[in-house]
């Protein structure tokens, strides 16, 4: 059977006199993969290709492993992204350039683990969107330089660059950043000035955590023929119950096993993105502040009405 190579093309369009504000805020996050234990993935279409710029789902760490922070001059940092390579194997070169004006025993030990260190970055820019530097694929180059001044006028540096070769340029992160001060929830609103993130202060991310403090009721249900098929709900990584109560802002993941021909996993009645691994899909959200209804869709064929089904979390 022939491969479906309809091209991925759409149209770009700016209207004139929309804000595009440049730079980026003064913390950066970070930690090593090897604290990482899934990674959040690409859409992509049944060709592997990614069709999106922004990653599915949230980074979930080892026990006890959180993101560390080092806070910046926005003003001298900057993050950038170049092509790279041959046709048909071109990706792109993503590059952060971030200055701490420090030079003290903190700021040099630095160095120590960062250094030979294949590490992730989280960037968040002046419009309130977290975009990663690190990849599942390949190593991350991190190199710290240190400038102690010159001078009465001079100015003290240690400057932490990074280079790392990604599908896209630093792609956009809509999942939880679990720190030591707390969880942050990187919103796709954030133009809108509702992102619960941290720009450069504990208080974001506590005063996010006050706005999620009730729970509400996750359900779900499968519509259509799905066979031998299982569709399971974890919070936090732990399987629950359709119907059980959930807190707001608590990460969801949808799991379905042998899930051949799911067209789409819906929350509240909106397509959410899915990641395939072999036969098993996955789909991550953050819990919102209602009562919420998941739901996971299959072809209707013969001997089936399509009607709701119970959720079965095959135990």
């Amino acid at each position: 059977m022939a491969k479906n190579c309809s091209p991925l093309q759409r149209s770009l369009e700016w209207c004139m006199g929309t804000p595009e504000l440049p730079g980026i805020r003064r913390r950066i996050y970070y930690i090593a993969k090897s604290k990482i234990v899934q990674w959040p993935k690409y859409v992509r279409d049944a060709n592997r290709r990614s069709t999106e710029a922004t990653l599915s789902g949230s980074f979930l760490l080892a026990a006890d492993a959180k993101w560390q922070f080092i806070d910046i001059l926005a003003d001298k940092s900057q993050l950038t992204s170049e092509g790279q390579g041959e046709v048909p194997s071109q990706t792109q070169l993503n590059k952060l350039t971030a200055v701490h004006p420090g030079v003290g025993p903190e700021a040099t030990a630095a160095a120590c683990y960062l250094n030979n260190s294949d590490n992730v970055f989280i960037i968040e820019d002046m419009k309130g969107l977290y975009r990663v530097v690190g990849s599942e694929k390949w190593l991350t180059k991190t190199t710290v330089a240190q400038d102690n001044g010159q001078g009465p006028t001079g100015a003290t540096s240690t400057t932490i660059s990074v280079e790392a070769t990604d599908e896209v340029p630093a792609p956009f992160y809509m999942g939880v950043i679990e720190t030591e001060d707390g969880e942050i929830f990187c919103s796709d609103d954030a133009e809108s000035g509702n992102a619960g993130g941290n720009s450069g202060s504990n208080s974001g991310s506590n005063s996010g955590n006050n706005q999620n403090a009730n729970s509400y009721q996750l359900t779900a249900n499968r519509i259509g023929n799905y066979g031998n098929a299982t569709m399971n709900l974890y919070v936090d990584g732990a399987l629950v119950n359709s119907g059980s109560s959930v807190q707001a802002g608590k990460l969801v993941r949808v799991v379905v096993n042998n899930g051949d021909d799911l067209s789409q996993i819906s929350v509240n009645g909106s397509s959410i993105n899915m990641s395939v691994d072999e036969s098993t899909i996955t789909a991550t959200f953050t819990m919102p502040s209602r009562n919420t209804v998941v739901q996971g869709y299959w072809p209707v064929s013969g001997g089936d009405d399509g009607g709701d089904e119970p959720f079965d979390d095959g135990n």
